[in-house]
């Protein structure tokens, strides 16, 4: 893909819609939804701008789309891939590894409050919070650095439920069987939330829990488990969520908590399967001899926003989140410690691969994180057109993952100070034609202590101590307004991350020498990532559409690569990442909308060091091209239905080793559903893999071992009811 060849497709997409434009065609219900949600404001550009006025390809997925996806799952990172299909198709695990947008790490937010986990990504940033709790979903595609550290794809921002302001309540159930029909792959859910106001407090709260059963797949075996990094099937999950707010004449406070655990039950064990032969990873009942997976999360928020400060909008949030997540165990040489040889507090399992005797054992991981977020919006300074967003940003994330039966610090505490001042200018150079551009200095200090990798990796002594970065983030962009129907723009925008440090702290291998120290180590380096985007959009009277071309680079990225424990290393390589997204929805009538989203990508990095990218990046790290197809059907009477098709295209990928080619064979999907009002509530029927398509998922094809070669699950059915009160 070229930059040539993107204008010549938004030329003839600009003439298309324009010629769409000159048809006269009635208004549809469809199209004031569109309308409305331009009306709200994506929290997470940190100007409270609309998403037309943004340069960047922004999605909005509100709670009337959330409410149709939850027909058929509840699984977060299936519905993004379903309505924002650069991101990765679902895992269906506890673990979202290798889950990416525009194929790099999205950072992940609750209400503005990060939830991804920088220093040590152990892949459960997206199960962090219960969708029922979420009121919509914003995502702004590409890297930037609006918001700081991680959002090297992007960003993903749950906004969470508000009062209404009137006193109400809501019940809801739910039931999902397999299409084999066993007992114990029946699933429910349930939550209850109230909103209300008073004279002087308004308060909105929520809680939920949810049981999964056991996965089938479509021949009604039982899928898999992930014993390891973490499994979804066969568990619970709860959440409570809170918000207090007050009003002052001009301003508010809002207290925000929200706790979520998952707990996996631990009564399943994996069959090896046999990739080579396509035999898939099966499961025996049979209880694991340590700690099932889980994760426990609080994440808490006190916001303070005033109205006018000097003629200016002050924000500020305080917030903080305490993460913990225990992982999956196993018989792992990595895990080897001759100390413990024979010990009480471990169990046996085997011999190693010289001769050792192994034992069960897993890692845990603990981070905790602060914040303060500081912002002035300053809109048309001295009548000149220009509206400024400035402000600071402070942040801490202390961080330390260790084992849980011999208690030895895997990756030893660590802990990451940021002090990041910004400044974001809009200006309005003629009519319709917007100048976007911004700064943002990035301080930050990394501070680790004296440890010891594990007996496997060398049991090397590494000396601690601190390392700091420094980086300058520019971002530019410019928006022009054909016609009140057609936007074209384009838009640079720098993003800034840091590597798995825990990744590299714990294997040593980036420490050479006899006297190791992380001052030694070019692999800490921050990550910066530049994203180049042209598109064009256009909301007419029966027509939407969007169409961009982006170009994501890093001169010293950060890459997953599986080792042979079944654990990922970071190589830090240059890359580059071409893609095209594009998504149209037609109004075919007042109650028929048909739609198509797209998204195709190709990505390289350079694996032999001579800053020429010549690799395809695999499944861990880009997503499959994509094409999701629509139609929504909504009766007089509120009826309302919903088909939706996924297909996943093949693809090749060239792999430095030997040169050889890794596959994978595409598939696709097809979910339907329907709802209806019943007495004073909603019944929902939904059926997931529909005509129960036979298939290994995305990441098992591209990145699976005998271990993880998994069946994507057969058709489900999912039957729900509403009722407020």
């Amino acid at each position: 893909m070229t930059f040539k060849t993107s204008f010549v497709a938004l030329a003839v997409f600009a003439a298309l819609s324009q010629s769409a434009a000159a048809q006269d065609a009635p208004d549809s219900n469809s199209n004031n939804k569109n309308k409305d949600i331009e009306k709200i404001t994506v929290t997470a550009s940190r100007m409270d701008k609309s998403p037309s006025s943004i340069p960047n390809t922004v999605t909005i997925i509100d709670r009337a789309q959330l409410e149709e996806q939850f027909r058929t799952t509840k699984d977060l990172s299936t519905i993004l891939g379903n309505l924002a299909p650069s991101f990765s198709p679902s895992r269906q695990k506890m673990s979202n590894t290798g889950e990416t947008l525009r194929g790099r790490p999205p950072l992940i937010m609750i209400d503005g409050v990060p939830q991804s986990n920088p220093l040590r990504s152990g892949g459960r940033s997206g199960q962090t919070i219960d969708p029922a709790m979420i009121e919509r979903i914003e995502i702004i595609h590409g890297a930037n650095a609006m918001h700081g550290l991680g959002a090297q794809g992007g960003i993903i921002n749950y906004i969470t439920k508000k009062p209404t302001g009137d006193s109400e309540q809501v019940v809801s159930f739910d039931v999902t069987v397999p299409d084999s029909m066993k007992s114990n792959g029946l699933s429910f859910g349930a939550s209850y939330a109230f909103s209300g106001e008073s004279e002087f407090i308004d308060m909105i709260g929520s809680v939920s829990y949810r049981n999964n059963g056991v996965y089938y797949d479509a021949n009604h075996n039982v899928v898999g488990v992930d014993t390891t990094q973490g499994e979804s099937m066969d568990s619970q999950s709860k959440d409570f969520l809170i918000k207090l707010g007050h009003n002052f004449d001009e301003s508010r406070l809002e207290l925000m908590v929200n706790h979520y655990t998952a707990d996996n039950n631990g009564d399943w064990m994996p069959v090896a399967g046999d990739k080579p032969n396509g035999v898939p990873t099966g499961a025996v009942k049979e209880t694991q001899p340590w700690e099932a997976a889980n994760n426990q999360v609080t994440t808490t928020s006190l916001t303070y926003t005033h109205a006018n400060i000097g003629g200016q909008q002050l924000n500020l949030q305080l917030f903080n989140q305490d993460f913990k997540a225990v992982y999956g165990g196993g018989c792992f040489d990595s895990f080897y410690d001759p100390s413990f040889e024979g010990s009480d507090q471990v169990i046996q399992c085997g011999v190693g691969s010289t001769g050792e005797s192994l034992y069960y054992e897993q890692s845990r991981n603990a981070s905790v994180k602060w914040g303060l977020k500081s912002s002035l919006i300053a809109k048309d300074i001295a009548g000149s057109g220009i509206d400024a967003a400035y402000g600071v940003d402070l942040f801490r994330d202390t961080t330390e993952q260790d084992l849980v039966k011999t208690g030895f610090s895997w990756v030893p505490e660590s802990t990451y100070d940021n002090v990041a001042p910004y400044l974001q200018l809009d200006y309005d150079l003629i009519e319709n034609l917007t100048l976007s551009t911004g700064v943002r200095y990035e301080h930050a200090e990394l501070s680790v202590d004296d440890y010891k990798t594990l007996w496997g990796a060398g049991n090397k002594q590494i000396a601690g101590g601190s390392a700091t970065f420094d980086e300058t983030l520019f971002n530019v962009g410019i928006s022009y307004k054909i016609t009140p129907d057609i936007r074209v723009y384009t838009s640079y925008n720098q993003g800034f991350g840091m590597p798995d440090i825990g990744r590299i702290l714990r294997d040593g291998k980036s420490f050479p020498g006899d006297n190791p120290s992380i001052d030694d180590s070019l692999a800490l380096t921050p990550i910066v990532t530049d994203n180049v985007e042209v598109g064009a959009d256009y909301q007419g009277k029966y027509l939407s559409a969007k169409l961009a071309y982006y170009r994501s680079a890093t001169d010293f990225g950060s890459r997953l690569a599986l080792n042979s424990d079944g654990f990922y290393d970071v190589k830090r390589e240059k890359s580059v990442i071409d893609g095209i997204e594009a998504n149209v929805t037609a109004y075919l009538t007042s109650n028929d909308d048909l739609g198509m989203n797209i998204a195709f990508q190709q990505g390289e990095y350079d694996s032999n060091g001579d800053n020429q990218v010549d690799t395809d990046l695999d499944g861990a790290n880009i997503s499959p091209n994509r094409i999701n197809l629509f139609w929504t059907h909504n009766f007089d009477n509120d009826m309302s239905t919903r088909v939706q098709a996924n297909y996943y295209m093949d693809r090749d990928f060239k792999n430095a080793v030997g040169n050889k080619y890794a596959e994978f064979d595409g598939y696709t999907t097809v979910d339907a559903s329907f709802s209806m009002p019943l007495y004073t509530g909603t019944l929902s029927l939904g059926l997931q893999n529909l005509f129960n398509k036979d298939y290994f998922n995305y990441y098992s094809q591209t990145m699976g071992t005998n271990d993880r070669y998994f069946k994507g699950m057969g058709r489900t059915a999912t039957i729900g009811y509403t009722l407020p009160f």
